[in-house]
């Protein structure tokens, strides 16, 4: 029995030796299909040499708000397309594991029991014969020997396939992040909206005032009065959409973090300057790309897709499989295992494809066309991560030069607004000088805080479509 035993354990470690080789072709990493540098002209800052990218930047070192970060501390503990993504994870680590545990021998042990009664017709007395038969044994069923790495190639796709969906999820985290990052800046950006409607409704209610009574003393016109309450009146219906729009932040924001936030961690205005985060570096090269995660989840797709050609390949060479056991074997159950005689048996089984309709030849194309297909996918998301980050860094470039353009604007229209306004009670110009000066005034400064809002935005938007960094652990 031992010398069985021994046989059982050389053979599976001849298949675990032979499962190393395969038929898969060798992967290379497809040509970068973008620019090594990043963009240059009008629109872009020079590029500055960086040691730190933004995937070394861990999220809370980017979010410096203290408020920001246990709001997204709540979406990371509680989002639910994380937790799909999580689940995802463990799905597909429980696929690699069954797909892998092929490549070892499967060993069960077995003890069975047969009893039976017969008449012995022959002796002509009809005696009855009782037979009892017992068996213990351990031994392996049908395992493949894999020869040609067919098995190893289906375990090395779904490997490549569960690292997808660990990518697929520390993407989901990044964007998670930046999306509640936006919803936060956008809530606070209508909060600044809804203080600048209400300080122009106080404005216009005030002038509004004053044409009544410039009327009454008979110096102004009726026509003075009702122009007055045209900025009242859009002033007020801003503020109303604007408080329903405040509302919709909110809930856009608790859907991110997953339940209700407390009134103490909400913002109140959106700040002259994104002092809230921190900057992103670019660096020099386009390279950085490649760590993005969604662009090595589609390598990672790719590398399964190039595995699977191994699996497809090997299908058109004979399959090798082995069951064997030994035991022991008695006609009573207390002598089994003292008495009990020894048994083994080997039954190797060599399967050799002849023909089978052309499947084979089929799922080598169909491994083949989803290969070539990952490729365009890959190079496809490396494209998207080049443009998003393009679009990120010409923004950047030139959204200073917008905010102190819309701040100069504002200074001008105030200015100008005082001067009508000054104007108008000397009786020396039109209401209609004032209620414009008014006017643009108002849009002036709701055009400042949307350019605010854009500049914070696209800090945000940089460090996601840069692939921004993860505390160990998550």
């Amino acid at each position: 029995m031992r010398k069985q035993a021994v046989t059982l354990t050389l053979a599976a470690a001849v298949s675990v030796v032979l499962a190393g080789c395969t038929l898969a072709p060798r992967y290379e990493r497809p040509a970068s299909p973008v620019a090594d540098t990043w963009p240059s002209g009008a629109a872009y800052e020079p590029a500055a040499a960086s040691e730190k990218t933004a995937a070394d930047l861990p999220w809370r070192e980017f979010i410096v708000d203290q408020k920001l970060q246990k709001v997204i501390e709540q979406a990371l503990a509680n989002n639910r397309d994380l937790r799909s993504a999580l689940a995802n994870i463990q799905s597909a680590r429980a696929q690699y594991r069954i797909q892998r545990a092929d490549l070892f021998p499967r060993i069960d042990g077995d003890v069975s029991a047969t009893r039976s009664k017969s008449v012995n017709t022959f002796t002509g007395a009809g005696t009855p014969i009782e037979n009892e038969f017992y068996t213990a044994s351990v031994g392996l069923s049908a395992f493949e020997i894999d020869l040609f790495g067919r098995v190893r190639s289906l375990s090395k796709a779904a490997l490549e396939s569960y690292l997808a969906t660990e990518e697929a999820a520390r993407a989901t985290r990044i964007s998670l992040i930046a999306e509640t990052a936006s919803a936060y800046l956008t809530l606070a950006a209508d909060n600044s909206q809804l203080e600048l409607s209400r300080r122009t409704v106080e404005s216009a209610q005030r002038s509004m005032e004053v044409t009544r009574k410039r009327l009454e003393a008979g110096v102004s016109s009726r026509l003075d009065v009702r122009q007055a309450e045209t900025i009242y009146q859009q002033a007020r219906a801003d503020l109303a959409s604007t408080t329903a729009l405040i509302a919709q932040d909110r809930n856009a924001l608790e859907l991110l973090t997953g339940s209700r936030l407390p009134d103490e961690l909400l913002p109140t205005e959106l700040p002259d300057n994104h002092q809230w985060l921190a900057d992103v570096p670019a660096g020099l090269s386009s390279s950085v790309l490649l760590s993005r995660p969604d662009v090595l989840q589609a390598e990672h797709q790719l590398k399964s897709a190039n595995a699977n050609i191994g699996a497809a390949r090997a299908a058109f060479f004979p399959s090798l499989s082995l069951t064997a056991s030994t035991g022991l074997a008695s006609t009573e159950l207390s002598d089994l295992f003292s008495d009990g005689a020894s048994t083994w048996s080997v039954g190797p089984s060599l399967t050799l494809p002849i023909f089978n309709g052309g499947a084979n030849i089929a799922n080598l194309s169909y491994a083949k066309a989803q290969r070539d297909l990952f490729v365009s996918q890959y190079e496809l998301a490396i494209q998207t991560a080049f443009k998003e980050v393009a679009d990120a860094l010409a923004v950047r470039g030139t959204i200073q030069e917008q905010l102190d353009a819309q701040r100069a604007l504002v200074d001008a229209a105030a200015d100008s607004y005082q001067l009508a306004e000054a104007r108008y009670t000397k009786g020396v110009d039109t209401f209609l000088e004032a209620l414009d000066a008014q006017r643009t005034l108002y849009n002036a400064e709701k055009s400042l805080v949307s350019t605010r809002l854009t500049a914070s935005d696209n800090v945000v938007t940089l460090y996601r479509v840069l692939g921004g960094g993860l505390a160990d652990g998550e």
